[in-house]
């Protein structure tokens, strides 16, 4: 029988990863993400934090980017300035940044969540997509409304 291969994103620590004796409050920080991503899984809590309102010390920044790693989805809005919004090698913790329409940081959040609310379709949005799409097949079929 063989041993199942080890998936990198669910290893211990990156390689090469290390931590000096002072993290100020990435540490911390990344505890309460660890018991934010708990009580997702057990109770299906979301949690919004907001990195703008922690005190970062020199390096902080670096240790959460590092432990939390990089995922598989990145997407990108364009609505009044850029929304970056990335998964990280941790599923269910995401991370968003939002920018004004110079590009300026304009706010930063760690989310504990299934799917970034940002992420999904507002109902008001698709009413308004299915008009779009009845129209398109209006004129497909001719003018003839399905």
């Amino acid at each position: 029988m063989m041993a199942p291969i080890a998936d990198p994103r669910f290893s211990p620590m990156p390689a090469g990863m290390f931590f000096s004796a002072s993290v100020g409050n990435a540490l911390p920080l990344l505890h309460q993400i660890r018991h934010a991503l708990t009580a997702l899984l057990t109770g299906g809590t979301e949690t919004i934090i907001d990195l703008g309102a922690i005190p970062f010390g020199p390096g902080d920044e670096a240790v959460l980017e590092e432990t939390l790693g990089t995922g598989e989805v990145h997407a990108v809005l364009t609505a009044m300035g850029e929304s970056h919004v990335r998964e990280t090698a941790i599923p269910g913790v995401w991370r968003i940044d939002h920018r004004d329409m110079a590009g300026a940081l304009q706010s930063r959040f760690v989310e504990i969540t299934m799917m970034p609310d940002i992420l999904k379709t507002q109902r008001e949005d698709a009413v308004r997509g299915l008009k779009v799409l009845e129209d398109r097949l209006a004129a497909l079929d001719g003018g003839t409304p399905v």
